[in-house]
C-alpha cells in the first residue's frame, strides 16, 4: 500500500475515532443519569468511554503480537495525560486547587496500579496476577464512588475513619456534579452509544495498523510509534477537557479524570489483553517507558498534596518530566539499548527538582507554626535551617560538577541531612537524604564514576549518614512531645 494513502487512513482513523468517542461519552454519560449513577460514577464511565481509542488500539496491537507498540500506546498515554490534563491545565489556568482528601482518594489507587503495571512489565508478577492485584484495588474505589453518603455513613468501620471517607467522596461528587451535569438519556442515546462505540473500535484499528504501517516504512521502533505517537493523539480530546475543566476552576475532576482514565487504560488496555494473548519478555524500553509512568505519577501526586494544588511552576515540572521522558525514550531506541545514563540522569534531574518543590515551605507554611519554630540552631527557625540544609547540597554539587573527575566531593553530600537533623523533624531529614542521594546519583556523570564500585561506596556513605540522621531527628522530635 502506497505511504500516501497509510497517511490518509491513519489522519482519517484518528479523526472518527475521536470524533466518535466524544460522542461515546456524552451518550453514555446520559444514559447513566437515567440509570441513577452517581457523579462520581459518571466520571469513571465518561473515562471508559475517553480511553476507547487508547484501549482499542493496545488491544488491536498486542493481538497481532506486537507487544511493544501495545504496552506504548497504554502506558505512553498514561504519561501524556498527567502532562497535559496536570502539568498544561495547571500553566493555562494559573493554579488549579485540589483536596487533600480527593488527592489520596484517587491517589491510592493510582499510584497502587502504576506499580502493578510496572512489576508487570517487568516480569516480577504474571499479567494474571497484575489484573487481579488492579481488579482488587479498582473494585472497591468504584464501588465506593457508587455508593450514597447514607449508606457510607452505615459503614462497620471507625468513626473518624468513615467521616474522613464521606468528606473525600463528598468532595469530589460536588465538583464533578457542576463539571458533568447531562441529561437523561432515551432510547436513541442508547443507539448512538452502540454505533459510536462500533466506529471508535473500527477506526481505532485502521489508526494503530496504519501506523504501524507507517512506522515500519519510515523504520520507525514500535515503541516509538506507540508511546510518543498514537498515545498523544488517542489522548488529545481527555486533553482538551482537562484545560477546559481547570479554567472553571474545577481542579478535583481533572485531578480525577487524569488517575482514572490512567487505570482504565492500564487494566482494560493492557492488563485484560496480557492475560489472554500474554506479553512476552520485557524489553529496556517498555520498563523505561513504565518506569516514567510510576515516577511522574507519584511526583505529580506529591505536588498535589504538598501546596493543596498544582501552580506553574509545578505544572511546568510535570511537563519538562514528559519531555524528558520522550528525550530518554528516542535516545534508548537510537542506542538501540537503554543504558544507565539514559535511565537515571533524566529522571534524576526532575526527581530532583520535584524534590525541591515538595519539600520548599509554601507562603501558608511560612507563615505557620512548623516553620517559624525554633530549631537546634540557636537563633534558626526550622524553615531557614530547611532552606540552608538544601543549599548546602545544590552547593556542593555544583562545585563537584564543576571541578569534574580531577576533585570528588559526592561523599560532602552527607552534610546535608546532617544539617537538617538539626531541625529535629524526621520527615524533614529523610528527605534531605533522598536528595543528597539523588545529587550523589547524577554526579557520578561528570566524575566519571557513574555506576562503579567507587560511586556505590559513597552513596552507602551517604545513605548511612541519611539514615542515621533521620533516626536522630526522629528520636529529638519525640523528646520535644
Amino acid at each position: 500500500m502506497p505511504g500516501g494513502l497509510q497517511a490518509v487512513l491513519f489522519v482519517a482513523g484518528v479523526s472518527v475515532s475521536l470524533a466518535a468517542s466524544w460522542q461515546l461519552v456524552q451518550r453514555l454519560e446520559r444514559l447513566g443519569e437515567r440509570a441513577g449513577f452517581s457523579e462520581a460514577s459518571l466520571g469513571l464511565v465518561a473515562a471508559l468511554a475517553a480511553d476507547a481509542p487508547e484501549i482499542t488500539s493496545a488491544t488491536t496491537a498486542l493481538a497481532h503480537g506486537q507487544a511493544s507498540l501495545g504496552a506504548g500506546v497504554v502506558v505512553g498515554s498514561n504519561v501524556f495525560n498527567l502532562a497535559a490534563l496536570l502539568g498544561l491545565a495547571a500553566v493555562v489556568a494559573g493554579r488549579i486547587g485540589f483536596h487533600r482528601r480527593v488527592v489520596l482518594l484517587g491517589g491510592i489507587p493510582g499510584v497502587w496500579v502504576a506499580v502493578v503495571c510496572l512489576l508487570t512489565v517487568a516480569g516480577v508478577l504474571s499479567p494474571v496476577a497484575g489484573l487481579v492485584l488492579a481488579v482488587a484495588m479498582l473494585a472497591p474505589y468504584a464501588g465506593l464512588l457508587a455508593l450514597r453518603r447514607s449508606v457510607i455513613e452505615r459503614f462497620p468501620l471507625p468513626v473518624g475513619w468513615t467521616a474522613w471517607l464521606v468528606s473525600a467522596v463528598h468532595e469530589e461528587e460536588t465538583e464533578l456534579s457542576e463539571a458533568i451535569r447531562p441529561r437523561r438519556g432515551t432510547w436513541r442515546d442508547g443507539l448512538a452509544a452502540a454505533v459510536a462505540l462500533v466506529t471508535v473500535v473500527a477506526a481505532s484499528i485502521i489508526m494503530e495498523q496504519a501506523a504501524t504501517a507507517l512506522g515500519h516504512r519510515y523504520a520507525v521502533a514500535d515503541i516509538i510509534t506507540g508511546a510518543l505517537v498514537l498515545a498523544v493523539v488517542t489522548s488529545l480530546p481527555n486533553a482538551v477537557s482537562a484545560v477546559y475543566l481547570a479554567r472553571r476552576g474545577r481542579g478535583s475532576a481533572v485531578l480525577s479524570t487524569a488517575l482514572n482514565s490512567n487505570a482504565i487504560n492500564v487494566t482494560a488496555g493492557l492488563l485484560i489483553p496480557v492475560s489472554l494473548v500474554g506479553l512476552g519478555a520485557p524489553s529496556g524500553q517498555d520498563l523505561l517507558v513504565t518506569g516514567w509512568y510510576a515516577g511522574l505519577t507519584v511526583l505529580a501526586l506529591a505536588l498535589a498534596w504538598h501546596d493543596r494544588g498544582l501552580g506553574r511552576l509545578p505544572g511546568a515540572l510535570i511537563i519538562a518530566g514528559y519531555l524528558a521522558f520522550a528525550a530518554a525514550l528516542a535516545v534508548s531506541v537510537r542506542q538501540q539499548a537503554v543504558t544507565p545514563v539514559t535511565a537515571v540522569i533524566p529522571a534524576a534531574v526532575i526527581g530532583i527538582a520535584g524534590v525541591m518543590l515538595v519539600t520548599w515551605p509554601t507562603r501558608d507554611e511560612t507563615a505557620g507554626s512548623l516553620w517559624r519554630r525554633d530549631s537546634l540552631l540557636p537563633g534558626w527557625s526550622t524553615g531557614r535551617l530547611w532552606k540552608l540544609t538544601l543549599m548546602v547540597c545544590s552547593v556542593v554539587a555544583v562545585c563537584d560538577a564543576a571541578s569534574g573527575p580531577h576533585l570528588i566531593l559526592i561523599g560532602l553530600l552527607a552534610a546535608g541531612p546532617s544539617c537538617a537533623l538539626l531541625t529535629a523533624r524526621w520527615a524533614l531529614t529523610a528527605m534531605a537524604s533522598c536528595y543528597a542521594l539523588a545529587l550523589g546519583t547524577v554526579l557520578g556523570v561528570p566524575d566519571h564514576i557513574f555506576a562503579t564500585l567507587t560511586q556505590y561506596a559513597l552513596l552507602a556513605a551517604i545513605a548511612a549518614a541519611g539514615t542515621g540522621a533521620t533516626l536522630g531527628a526522629a528520636f529529638l522530635q519525640r523528646q520535644q512531645r
